[in-house]
């Protein structure tokens, strides 16, 4: 068994000065964490129990959208009236995610930091790079039925495994950490990290930083979403392939398009290229099938999870016919 100290920290000011070492990890609601602790892949030397931090209100910012907590619930963030309002591709996200057990436990700022679900990772009988670095990885020659087809590399091919995590990328959402330097904010899409030779560090936070809060933009998308989940069963599962869609549309024509992937990639996927690529265009059967074969062009199967490439094409075309109908009475020739 791996014995750990324990603290309680009171404020952020104290959990931070307690994270001292690379064997130190914050505790909120332990629903990854505890897992990874009785497998033995995470070995803490001390474990800080911030629970009782301040860090769960769901508030409103100058700029007009929402700062939520990172000790919020994943609940009572799918079920605030604001979010539902808002932001519906976060509850939709959040609700395609875990049990409600889970969800009445598990926080926001835990969710980014999930770690992957490999069955390699966690398998300490075998080698893994993220696990343990220049180890090896297993997944490239084994059973990668639910790994990468995107930003892989020759030490790691995993995927990342939020829902949660799909829909923030694909609004642009900003999380605050507050670390031994002060507070900073990162840019959604610079948080989380592809692979490369370091698989092993999953996002860019500093040494001993703390997730505070995760800011919403103002804008929502709430006329025109979708959140996609493609799984091997419809509950408590892991995608297979997961789409994110934002639209604003005048008329039939795109003004904003975000579209994120997830169960593809070490981190929520996005293709702005492709994205500029739809702005400004009707929104068709054509354009939308041109969008899907634009993002999966530089995608790379492996020996079991090839499939994933034309899935995720089909994905991609389903979700927006579903957020381009999701007003009442909208009409849209796009179909799946």
């Amino acid at each position: 068994m791996n014995r750990f100290s324990y603290d309680r920290a009171a404020d952020v000011a104290q959990a931070v000065a307690a994270h001292r070492s690379t064997g130190t990890a914050f505790l909120a609601g332990g629903t990854n964490l505890v897992d990874l602790v009785k497998e033995g892949v995470a070995r803490p030397e001390k474990i800080i129990d911030i629970r009782r931090l301040p860090l769960r209100d769901i508030q409103e910012t100058a700029e007009g959208g929402l700062k939520i907590g990172a000790l919020a619930t994943n609940s009572a963030v799918a079920y605030h009236p604001e979010i539902m309002r808002r932001y519906p591709l976060v509850a939709e996200s959040i609700l395609s995610g875990a049990s409600p057990q889970i969800r009445n436990v598990a926080t926001i700022g835990g969710n980014l930091l999930q770690r992957t679900r490999c069955v390699y990772f966690y398998d300490t009988g075998t080698p893994c790079n993220k696990r343990e670095p220049g180890t090896g990885c297993p997944a490239i020659a084994g059973v990668n039925r639910m790994h990468a087809i995107f930003g892989a590399s020759e030490q790691c091919i995993a995927v990342h495994p939020s829902d949660l995590c799909v829909a923030l990328a694909a609004l642009d959402a900003v999380v605050h950490v507050s670390g031994p330097q002060g507070e900073r904010a990162l840019p959604f899409a610079q948080f989380h990290r592809l692979p490369d030779d370091t698989p092993h560090i999953d996002t860019n936070l500093g040494d001993h930083e703390l997730i505070t809060s995760v800011e919403l933009p103002n804008e929502g998308f709430a006329s025109h979403h979708a959140y996609l989940k493609v799984r091997d069963r419809a509950s408590y599962a892991f995608a297979l392939v997961a789409v994110a869609v934002g639209l604003a549309l005048e008329g039939n024509v795109v003004r904003e398009v975000r579209c994120a992937l997830g169960g593809v990639a070490h981190k929520p996927w996005r293709d702005r290229d492709a994205e500029d690529m739809l702005r400004g265009k009707p929104l068709t059967p054509q354009s939308v099938r041109d969008f899907a074969n634009e993002v999966v062009r530089d995608a790379h199967g492996y020996r079991h999870n090839a499939f994933k490439i034309e899935l995720t094409t089909r994905a991609i075309m389903r979700a927006f016919q579903q957020a381009s109908q999701r007003d009442l009475g909208a009409q849209s020739e796009v179909q799946p």
